[in-house]
């Protein structure tokens, strides 16, 4: 994958790599900051201590601060996934840059997070993120069950191919992992990150249940990857 142009109204796959393959996440909190950034970076406002901010008097940390600015998005969040050494988000651009804009965003903090906690230094990420842009109606449903289901499934315990001899059990895996946006669109999680209207409006959880067993019992969908990769 390499990155496309796109503008205000284009749905774009977005993926940013580890270098080298290393972790960008290695505990439970790193995971759980990730999920706050998704949450509280999609803003116009974008205040260097938001962390510090959304830590203040014990409030949900989802939870917007009452003296930040109304939120005005920069981008649609559809789909995301957060795997150990890189992640995947489905976006539609709402305002012009708004995605390079969320994007570096994103990357800055999880660099600067982790270099600190960790004491690393350098690079954390594999280059500029890659994208590719959305080309139709299908396209974009395929992607979302490529970003939020399949690369659920290669953090399930059997990996893809297990996941695909017990489907229904692994399906329900993916429903309570809380690094992806399944489980949002599943009423599993109640959380300010994905814009579930797109997806919402044409599948209810049990009809997208069908159309992922539907799809990823397709014998070519590993070879498809590299339309979203």
């Amino acid at each position: 994958m390499y990155r496309e142009p796109y503008g205000a109204g284009s749905f774009v796959h977005v993926i940013q790599r580890g270098t080298r393959g290393s972790p960008i996440v290695r505990d439970e909190a790193d995971r759980e900051r990730f999920l706050f950034m998704l949450a509280h970076f999609n803003d116009e406002f974008a205040p260097e201590n938001w962390f510090r901010d959304i830590s203040a008097n014990d409030q949900p940390r989802f939870e917007r601060p009452i003296f930040w600015p109304e939120q005005k998005k920069i981008v649609h969040i559809l789909g995301f996934c957060l795997l150990t050494n890189h992640f995947h988000l489905l976006l539609e651009e709402v305002t012009e840059g708004g995605i390079s804009k969320f994007l570096h965003r994103i990357g800055t903090a999880v660099s600067k997070h982790f270099n600190k906690k960790y004491g690393e230094s350098g690079s954390l990420f594999q280059g500029p993120y890659r994208s590719r842009t959305i080309a139709s109606d299908t396209h974009l449903t395929y992607a979302s069950a490529y970003v939020q289901v399949k690369n659920a499934f290669d953090m399930y315990r059997y990996g893809l191919d297990g996941a695909m001899k017990a489907f229904d059990q692994a399906y329900t895996w993916a429903l309570n992992y809380p690094y992806s946006s399944l489980g949002d669109y599943g009423g599993v999680y109640t959380r300010p990150i994905v814009d579930k209207m797109l997806l919402s409006e044409r599948f209810t959880p049990k009809e997208y249940k069908t159309f992922c067993r539907d799809f990823f019992g397709k014998p070519d969908v590993e070879a498809g990857a590299s339309v979203f990769e």
